[in-house]
Order: C-alpha cells, then sequence, then structure tokens
C-alpha cells in the first residue's frame, strides 16, 4: 500500500506539470518566454523526483522489505506528496469525465474518415528537407497520412434552407517549408472534390516567411460559390508582418473575418459570420456583433472561425451556432484508449479534437493538416468536410 502511495504520488507529480505545459501554451505571452518556462518546467519535472529519490534513497528502498516510516521523511516531502495526490486525483477525474467514451457534451455527429496513407513516393514528393524525409520515414509517425473526414454535424438553430449545407474546413497548415507546396496543394484539390460552398480556414497558416509568397498560388484555386473566409492563429506572428498574410490570402478572394463581425449569405439566405483570434489577435466587439446582427433577420445563423476552442464559451455567450476551431492538432500524438494528453489549451485535452455542444453552440475542433513538430503518432492530419444538418 506504501509502494503504491508513493508510486501514484510520483505519477501525479508528472501530470501536473503536464496538466500546467497545456495551460501554459494556450496564452498569449511572448513565444521566448513560453520556452524559457517550458524548458525550465522540464528540467524541474524530472530532477525534482531524482534529487528526492538519491536524498531519501535509504528511507524509499525500505518501501521493500515494508519497512517505510512516514515520519523519517521531513513535513515539507510529506506534504508536497499528500498534495500530489489530492490534485492529482482531481485533475485524473477531470480527465476521464471528458473522455469520448461517456459523450459528455459532445455532438451527435456522423462521422466516416477515408485514409490516404503516405507511400515512398509520397515522401519523396512532398518532403522538402533532410529532416522533414527523415521524420516521415519513423515507423508509426502519420505525418503524411491524409484522413479526409466526412462530418454530418447537427446545428439545432439551421434554418432549414440550409441543410446539408457543405463546408470545407481547413486548420492548422504550418507552411514552415519541411513540406513542399505540393502537400497543401494535394489537400486543397481534396477539398475542392467535395464541391464545397464554403471554404473556412482557422488559423496557424505561416510560420517561416520564404512561405508567405506561396499563399497566392495555393490559395487562389480555393473557391466556393459562397465565399472562401480566414482568419490567424498563434503561428501567424512567427513572420515579420501578420499583415503580410492577410493582404496575399485577401488579394486571392480569400475574406479575413478576423476580429471581424460582417453579414453574410449562405445559398441566399442571409447570416451573421465572424472571426475570433484571441487571445493572439483580436476578437469581434460585443457591440459590433449587436450591430450586424441588428441587420439580419431575427434569429439569423451565426457561423464564427476561432483558431483556439478555449473560445467556445465566448462563443456561447454571443449566441454563436456553429464554432469551427483548430490549434490543439488533436494531441500531435495519441496514446491507446487514452487518447491525447499534450494540448495547448486551458481545458488540457477535453477539446483536443472532434464535435462537441453546449447549447446553443456546435463546435468542431479539427485535428489540423500540419505543425512545426514532424511527428504525428496515432493522429493523423485531418481534412474536415463538413454537411450542416438540422438537429
Amino acid at each position: 500500500m506504501k509502494l503504491a502511495l508513493v508510486c501514484l504520488a510520483i505519477i501525479a507529480h508528472f501530470g501536473l506539470r503536464l496538466s500546467a505545459y497545456n495551460r501554459i501554451n494556450s496564452l498569449a505571452w511572448p513565444r521566448r518566454t513560453i520556452k524559457r518556462i517550458v524548458k525550465l518546467m522540464f528540467v524541474e519535472t524530472w530532477l525534482t523526483p531524482v534529487i528526492i529519490g538519491l536524498i531519501y534513497s535509504r528511507s524509499f528502498r525500505s518501501l521493500a522489505t515494508g519497512d517505510f516510516v512516514w515520519k523519517e521523511l521531513p513535513w515539507a516531502l510529506r506534504a508536497y506528496g499528500i498534495l500530489c495526490l489530492i490534485l492529482g486525483a482531481g485533475l485524473f477525474a477531470l480527465w476521464l469525465l471528458w473522455r469520448p467514451l461517456f459523450g459528455i457534451e459532445h455532438a451527435d455527429a456522423r462521422r466516416s474518415s477515408r485514409m490516404e496513407r503516405a507511400t515512398a513516393e509520397d515522401i519523396d514528393r512532398f518532403a522538402r528537407t533532410p529532416k522533414c524525409r527523415w521524420a516521415a520515414k519513423i515507423p508509426g509517425n502519420q505525418l503524411l497520412d491524409l484522413s479526409i473526414d466526412s462530418v454530418e454535424l447537427p446545428v439545432p438553430r439551421l434554418p432549414r434552407e440550409l441543410d446539408g449545407y457543405r463546408i470545407a474546413h481547413l486548420s492548422d497548415i504550418h507552411l514552415t517549408g519541411h513540406l513542399h507546396r505540393a502537400y497543401t496543394a494535394r489537400v486543397i484539390e481534396r477539398a475542392l472534390a467535395f464541391r464545397p460552398e464554403m471554404f473556412a480556414l482557422t488559423g496557424d497558416i505561416v510560420d517561416a516567411q520564404e512561405c508567405v509568397s506561396w499563399l497566392p498560388e495555393l490559395f487562389q484555386p480555393a473557391t466556393a460559390p459562397d465565399g472562401s473566409f480566414f482568419i490567424l492563429g498563434n503561428h501567424d506572428t512567427r513572420v515579420s508582418d501578420p499583415n503580410d498574410i492577410r493582404e496575399q490570402m485577401s488579394a486571392v478572394g480569400w475574406t479575413d473575418v478576423g476580429g471581424r463581425c460582417q453579414p453574410a449569405s449562405l445559398r441566399g439566405v442571409d447570416i451573421t459570420m465572424m472571426g475570433n483570434e484571441w487571445p493572439w489577435f483580436g476578437r469581434p466587439a460585443p457591440a459590433e456583433i449587436e450591430a450586424v446582427t441588428a441587420k439580419n433577420p431575427e434569429r439569423a445563423l451565426k457561423i464564427c472561425l476561432s483558431h483556439s476552442p478555449d473560445q467556445f464559451d465566448w462563443a456561447r455567450r454571443h449566441d454563436v451556432d456553429l464554432l469551427m476551431c483548430g490549434h490543439t492538432h488533436g494531441g500531435q500524438g495519441r496514446l491507446p484508449l487514452a487518447g491525447p494528453i499534450l494540448s495547448p489549451s486551458w481545458h488540457g485535452t477535453r477539446w483536443a479534437s472532434g464535435d462537441f455542444y453546449r447549447a446553443p453552440t456546435t463546435m468542431h475542433v479539427s485535428r489540423g493538416l500540419g505543425g512545426v513538430h514532424l511527428m504525428r503518432i496515432h493522429c493523423r492530419p485531418e481534412l474536415s468536410l463538413l454537411t450542416l444538418k438540422a438537429a
């Protein structure tokens, strides 16, 4: 029993640091500040149990013989162990509660996936750097395995005229220069085959300055009858001027809704379209939302593009019907049964990917298409093909 409690306290120690890591990476602090904190946390996470184990090795060795005495440890260490057990148990209970198994807050969406697994020819074609080619060949890495996910997404207040409406949702493309632009072009080709009535792109488009010039060639073909809308994400701050991305995308016909609220028309039905880039950029002010919705018919549909699913509660407060997000990459890696453990969100892995509903808002969170880290373990890149259904 004593050995089990010590082991659980050590596991909880790591779990608490992981929880802090997820939340720190959801903040809009300067990138360098976050990186420094994360590096210090990594060192502390491992050094603390190692140092404690070395100092009190004699006491801990007595666990095997059953002679271990709690009072041999200083009160501060015992208090820390108890704190880890209490907080760890609470966080584990919450983590378990939000698993898809229980279906809490999960939307009743119908999904089907078509996999395009990368071949050796795909690696040669799409991997632009030696680092990317090496990473793509690691067993289990799904970096170039595209999952085309068709989702029938229930939206309770969807006007009957929009039943069956098709949206191609792209997110987290992350043009870093490691992948050739042909990879993104292939994704857009697959999206166009869906014959979407709208394109939606929810941020993290460009990481490297050299790739800003790729945008016209890549995104000019991505057209839809009711328009193509985009916002920026936190990684778009890594170029010298994020407005260059906005200008390049706007020049080829995409509509920038970042931090804005504006009227739009889908199949001739008036709706409200908005974009939330918080906390890295702006989001629409309540007065702006009220002014735009006042011009639309009563209870007009509201659609919002948000980079982070952390804006779910904000969307609910502003009566949004459909929220499309990315940012979390589905965890970038997922464990069997347990799912993701890493997710740059204030809510941890609760909304790492999938379809969710809390009245009045339906939220779709994409795993995204790319990433700075060239590893995706049990977490394929996702092209989301959404078909809206009246719930």
